[in-house]
């Protein structure tokens, strides 16, 4: 069986003046084509739906967040935090800013509820100055 065979072609109706700007866009993001960008657009909302609605699925993340490493305690309690969740950090990477500041990027995986979770401790942390958990899939459903 070939790619060839794999593949299923369909129309989509919709607003000329939509159109356009998606094609603006698409053409601005490098895509070679409307279908290539369909294509992400739909495994973009898949995987969206698979953090909000499956609990029981592998899914995988990155948790970034900027602190100021000065507050007092604030390093120890993350790293404590970090090592209580040793089985779900696959990596981490501290980056020094400047004199006060520091950036943590920290790759996850586990449950969607989980992974949410563990991103939720981090970022509320008092000290903790902005983060944002960025979700993503393992790819083995795509």
């Amino acid at each position: 069986m070939t790619l060839e065979e794999n593949i299923t072609r369909f129309g989509v109706s919709m607003d000329t003046k939509l159109l356009s700007q998606f094609d603006k866009l698409i053409n601005k993001k490098n895509y070679n084509n409307r279908s290539e960008a369909i294509r992400d657009l739909m495994r973009d909302y898949i995987v969206e739906n698979q953090w909000e609605e499956g609990d029981d699925i592998e899914t995988v993340g990155t948790i970034t967040y900027v602190y100021n490493h000065e507050v007092r305690e604030l390093s120890d309690k993350l790293t404590d935090m970090q090592h209580g969740h040793h089985t779900n950090i696959i990596s981490s990477m501290h980056v020094h800013l400047d004199k006060h500041n520091c950036l943590e990027v920290m790759v996850v995986k586990g449950t969607p509820k989980l992974i949410s979770a563990i991103a939720d401790e981090i970022i509320s942390t008092k000290g903790v100055k902005h983060g944002k958990l960025i979700m993503t899939t393992t790819g083995k459903d795509l």
